[in-house]
Formats: structure tokens, C-alpha cells, sequence
């Protein structure tokens, strides 16, 4: 099979969103709103088939549409930026601690953050020399419910935003110590917000206990959990402020203070 240099750029497979893709490229070229004509010029695509795309990206607010027959860039964009901006800054401020937590305990240290229903892990400081160990994989995701990390993003929730997410989910077990009832989960996330932590008792998978603090902005808004995960028989609470102390010296690296309310308290 012949191969492309690889200095030449790739193109999508899919011919809708490569032309996707020339749209917001010319968006992004001016500050101010295009006119559909100029935009169909730029790209080279037929001003129906601009429309179109244009229109999709609009329902999902990746684009503006100020008055009719002119696109801006959205405001979807924006938030997604600024959630990878926050993923990689936290990842930044977070390794030399969690290689430091690592060292301490002996214990794989995870690094998560919300995305949707679920946790997603960014970061981990384990060593391939330990024992047996419960190692999470970077990118892998779970259900909130269910993990120490998605407590804590609960937590933080209102008590609204909480009973559509277990309706949304229909809060599914994945152990016979998974939490699938909204009571036990209101007070189960009650007790997180009184302690500022929170805990997966092998609710995910058997045989594994969690621990989870979580990691603060400039803002005071939660954007990630720091957790140890271990097996069950060897998870020690005397971790506990260890834990809460990398946190807290994470959270001083994005600018976050004590003098913060924080959306856990």
C-alpha cells in the first residue's frame, strides 16, 4: 500500500467533514461574522451544500448565526477548549505530586476528570516493579456512581442535576455492592460533601476499593479527582491525608486558595 509523506496533511475519510472542517477554518480566519456568499467562495463549496453544514454545526452551537446569512464561530468551541486547556494544566501541575503520593504508598495514584455521565482517567503514577496492583488505564472511562472520582463531580452537582442524571442512567450496577437506588446515593453524596472525599467500596469491580479527593481551580470549581486505588484488603484510610494534602497542593498550582468556597462545601 502506498503511503503518504508524511509531511502532507491527512485528509478525513469522510468527505463531510473534511468540508466541516474548511467551515470553521474560515470562521476562525476573521473576527467578525462571514456572509454565506464568502464563506462558499473561500471553501470553493456550492453556497447550498455550506448552508447545510453550516446549519448542523449551528444546532450543536459549534457555530453563530448573528443575523441571517452570516456564521461566527460558536461558543461550543469555547467551552471545549477550555475543558482541554483544563485537562492539560492539571495534568501539568498534577505528575510530580502523584509521582511523589506513588512513592509514598506504593499504591497507583489516578488522575480523572468529568466528561458527560462518566470519569475519565488523564493521569496515573504507578511502577511496574510493585506487587500487585490495581492500575487504571489512561483514557479509560467509567459511570459516576460508581467510582470515588464521579462521587465527588455528584457532590457537586445540585440536588436536581443529580436525580436527572440517575434517571438518565438508571444508575446500573456493576458489582452487589454498586449503589443503584437514589436514596443511598443522596447520602452516600452527603457524606462527601460533609468530609470533602469520598469512596468506592468495590462497587466498581470486586476485590477493589478507591479513594478520592478532589483537585480545585482558580475558581473554586472542581475539575478533576485525585484517587488511590487498591486492592480491597490493602486500601488503608491512614492514606487518607496524604491524599487530601496532594490535592490540595495540585489545586495551589492551578491558583486555587483556602479562601475559595469551594462547590463541595
Amino acid at each position: 500500500m502506498k503511503k503518504s509523506p508524511p509531511d502532507v496533511p491527512q485528509k478525513p475519510s469522510v468527505q463531510v467533514l473534511e468540508r466541516m472542517f474548511q467551515l470553521i477554518d474560515v470562521l476562525a480566519s476573521r473576527e467578525e461574522a462571514i456572509s454565506l456568499k464568502e464563506i462558499s467562495e473561500r471553501t470553493g463549496l456550492h453556497p447550498s451544500t455550506a448552508h447545510r453544514i453550516l446549519n448542523d454545526l449551528t444546532i450543536g452551537r459549534f457555530v453563530d448565526r448573528p443575523e441571517p446569512g452570516s456564521y461566527r464561530l460558536g461558543m461550543r468551541l469555547l467551552e471545549l477548549g477550555n475543558l482541554v486547556k483544563a485537562r492539560l494544566s492539571v495534568r501539568d501541575a498534577a505528575l510530580a505530586p502523584m509521582r511523589q503520593l506513588h512513592k509514598a504508598i506504593q499504591q497507583p495514584v489516578n488522575l480523572s476528570v468529568r466528561q458527560g455521565d462518566e470519569i475519565v482517567y488523564i493521569e496515573r503514577a504507578y511502577s511496574e516493579r510493585s506487587g500487585m496492583q490495581v492500575v487504571r488505564a489512561i483514557g479509560g472511562h467509567a459511570p459516576l456512581h460508581l467510582t470515588s472520582t464521579g462521587k465527588l463531580f455528584l457532590a457537586a452537582d445540585d440536588p436536581q442535576r443529580v436525580r436527572a442524571y440517575a434517571a438518565r442512567t438508571g444508575l446500573p450496577g456493576h458489582t452487589r455492592n454498586s449503589i443503584t437506588q437514589l436514596p443511598a446515593l443522596e447520602r452516600e453524596l452527603a457524606r462527601a460533601r460533609q468530609w470533602g472525599v469520598a469512596h468506592d467500596n468495590e462497587e466498581l469491580e470486586l476485590g477493589v476499593r478507591c479513594m478520592a479527593a478532589g483537585v480545585f481551580d482558580d475558581q473554586g470549581q472542581l475539575v478533576a479527582g485525585l484517587s488511590i486505588s487498591a486492592p480491597a484488603d490493602r486500601l488503608d484510610e491512614g492514606w487518607l491525608p496524604k491524599l487530601q494534602d496532594t490535592a490540595q497542593q495540585i489545586s495551589a498550582a492551578l491558583g486555587y486558595s483556602a479562601g475559595l468556597r469551594t462547590v463541595l462545601r
